[in-house]
């Protein structure tokens, strides 16, 4: 006889997968006899191999049909819906969490949505309520499970100076100021890009006097994670990246806006330094938001100056290239 079923929806990006690793986990404690899938995105599946949840990757876009039907547990990790409740919902499940969405009826009674709570915690709390169990500090992903980290990135500083909306980024020549002042102080600087970002990942390199070949970009998403745990700190704005940072335990400075950390930032007992000026703005802004502008490179600078030095790096060899 084929084992029920449990799906998870988190069609989103790279940071939303990993503040989901937690619920994720919780997930597998809960249902542990449970064939486990993900509908996520195809990109994360290397990723979601490492958090050890023993979860199966259903490829699938934002707010795309899913290929999937009667699973006995339907559970949302996109948000409060509709349509991603509806999408669940198509499949017929036996039993659906999810946030309470007025416009959906089969949600009523559940957890209702708070906008200004943590990310992490959101989640957590989501099943804490629906009775089951998820803790909201098992953020860490297995390590032995990514594959080398490139050559050159033990216990480098690695910046990594894109976003995905123009609201979160911080000037190329802030970043070149605070590249050139790490390689100041004899620490081997990477600059890392992501699709598309290749062009600001060079000229960050030219702006600092640091060599082209210092460009991390085409990597898989867990042999980038690979990079960030071997590094020795990492420093970039509300990205994916940091939450990469948060999940290999790597130092981080990360500079927040318009979104405050409140709400997406590293826990507060971890080697991870948020700057935030504040006011809280449109994370889906066309233009950098005034907080995060206003930050100066030597603050940044003296912020990577405090975190602790990494020792030793629990991955395997580095490999070429």
């Amino acid at each position: 006889m084929s084992p029920p079923v449990l799906l998870a929806l988190r069609t989103l990006g790279l940071g939303d997968l990993l503040t989901a690793v937690p619920a994720l986990r919780g997930l597998a404690t809960s249902f542990p006899r449970h064939r486990r899938l993900l509908a996520c995105p195809s990109v994360l599946a290397p990723l979601v191999q490492t958090i050890g949840a023993g979860f199966e990757t259903l490829p699938t876009g934002e707010l795309e049909p899913l290929l999937v039907r009667r699973p006995e547990v339907a559970v949302n990790l996109n948000g409060r819906g509709p349509e991603s409740h509806r999408l669940l919902l198509a499949t017929r499940p036996e039993r659906f969490i999810a946030f309470e969405q007025a416009s959906v009826p089969e949600s009523w009674g559940q957890p209702r949505w708070h906008p200004d709570e943590h990310e992490v915690r959101r989640w957590c709390r989501l099943l804490w309520e629906s009775g089951l169990a998820a803790d909201p500090a098992d953020l860490v992903l297995h390590l032995g499970r990514l594959p080398a980290a490139p050559t050159g990135t033990a216990r480098a500083t690695l910046i990594h100076p894109g976003a995905k909306s123009a609201a979160r980024h911080w000037p190329v020549e802030k970043w070149a100021t605070v590249a050139a002042g790490e390689a100041h102080r004899g620490r081997q600087v990477l600059v890392s890009a992501g699709p598309g970002e290749e062009s600001l990942g060079r000229r960050l390199l030219e702006l600092a006097g640091l060599p082209a070949d210092h460009l991390l970009h085409g990597l898989a998403l867990d042999r980038l994670a690979a990079a960030v745990a071997a590094s020795g700190r990492v420093a970039c704005a509300d990205t994916g990246l940091a939450h990469l940072a948060t999940a290999t335990r790597t130092p981080s400075v990360v500079l927040f806006g318009p979104t405050p950390p409140q709400l997406w930032g590293p826990p507060a007992d971890a080697p991870h330094l948020a700057i935030w000026r504040g006011p809280a703005g449109d994370p889906l802004g066309r233009k950098p938001h005034s907080g995060l502008l206003s930050i100066d490179p030597d603050e940044v600078l003296a912020a990577l100056a405090e975190l602790p030095q990494r020792s030793t790096v629990a991955l395997a060899p580095n490999l070429a290239g």
